[in-house]
């Protein structure tokens, strides 16, 4: 009983305090006509510090969408622009020689921002994605002798464009899995089309001013620490993390020939958090088993490992989460 009353006031307080997301997906939706489920993604993103990436055609409002979200957010953003020419200098900064002081000085790169937008990622060489990379990871970069903190929150979008392949190097899967969430953003609805049509030709170009500040927004991440993740919750996304490894132990013998490698212990820990940051958006002070499922393919898609096998049978990451999903026992 103790445990009933404490769970409705922590949820009455995680609405009270997530009225903010209401603030930033209708200042998203003044400039973005549709696609709800890449914002809900950018918010979980920002909720869990969780980086993020994005795969669709061009023209599908990812970056609009990204700098969107900087605009609402009071807060620095950067863009770059990944050509196979780039160099990690053009990213992390490097040294310049001052003649006025005579000495070398440090020239920060467009890397010290809070939303960083890797703009088709896959195109820039190794040594550059691996410089990011260690950005994002470390939440450091080190310039000649010196390492600089980025600045806080630090949250790295990158898009990729899933057609071309030709010019591009794609990211190694111990990169990849340094995202959170890898996001597949489709077409527009027929009657959404329409809407953009008519606000492109109008030139109805929103101003977007700031609801809310960085400060806010590590406030914000605070309370979503205290969503009630349950034990049976833990067990439930443990499974499902097993099951992309062992799927002949949940009953999957048919996928398991498919599978070459499962998602790691930080699959797990980002279901976990992703699951948060989803109830705190649905302003909700507990987790429950809708959350895990609504957020496991953003998160696994591209954890997953395909043989040989199921490349030669079309058999895709989405549809292997897919599985899972509907076989793992919901507790």
């Amino acid at each position: 009983m103790a445990e009933s009353i404490d769970i409705r006031e922590l949820n009455e307080r995680i609405e009270k305090q997530s009225g903010f997301v209401t603030n930033l997906v209708t200042g998203m939706n003044q400039v973005i006509v549709g696609q709800k489920h890449l914002i809900e993604s950018l918010l979980i993103g920002l909720l869990s510090d969780g980086h993020i990436l994005l795969e669709g055609v061009p023209g599908l409002a990812k970056t609009m969408a990204i700098k969107t979200l900087a605009q609402l957010v009071d807060s620095k953003f950067s863009r770059i622009q990944f050509t196979p020419d780039l160099l990690p200098a053009d990213v992390i900064g490097t040294m310049i020689y001052s003649q006025k002081d005579e000495k070398f000085v440090v020239e920060q790169g467009p890397v010290f921002a809070n939303f960083v937008l890797a703009d088709e990622i896959n195109r820039a060489p190794a040594k550059v994605q691996s410089a990011l990379l260690e950005a994002m990871q470390e939440r450091q970069v080190t310039i000649g002798k010196n390492t600089f903190q980025l600045p806080k929150p630090f949250l790295v979008l990158a898009t990729q464009n899933p057609i071309e392949q030709e010019g591009t190097y794609p990211l190694p899967e111990a990169q990849v899995d340094r995202f959170m969430l890898k996001v597949v953003i489709d077409y527009p609805k027929l009657d959404e089309e329409k809407l953009i049509i008519r606000q492109q030709i109008k030139g109805d170009n929103q101003d977007v001013k700031p609801v809310m500040g960085t400060e806010d927004i590590m406030k914000a991440r605070e309370v979503v620490r205290q969503v009630y993740l349950d034990e049976k919750i833990e067990q439930y996304i443990a499974d499902i993390v097993f099951c992309t490894r062992y799927p002949d132990k949940y009953g999957l013998k048919e996928i398991k020939d498919y599978i070459e490698f499962g998602g790691s212990p930080r699959a797990s820990i980002n279901l976990a958090l992703a699951s948060r940051a989803f109830a705190f958006i649905k302003r909700r002070g507990y987790v429950i088993p809708e959350d895990v499922r609504s957020v496991a393919h953003d998160v696994l898609r591209h954890r997953i490992g395909l043989t040989y096998e199921a490349e030669a049978n079309n058999v895709t990451s989405e549809e292997i989460v897919s599985k899972i999903v509907n076989k793992v026992e919901v507790p």
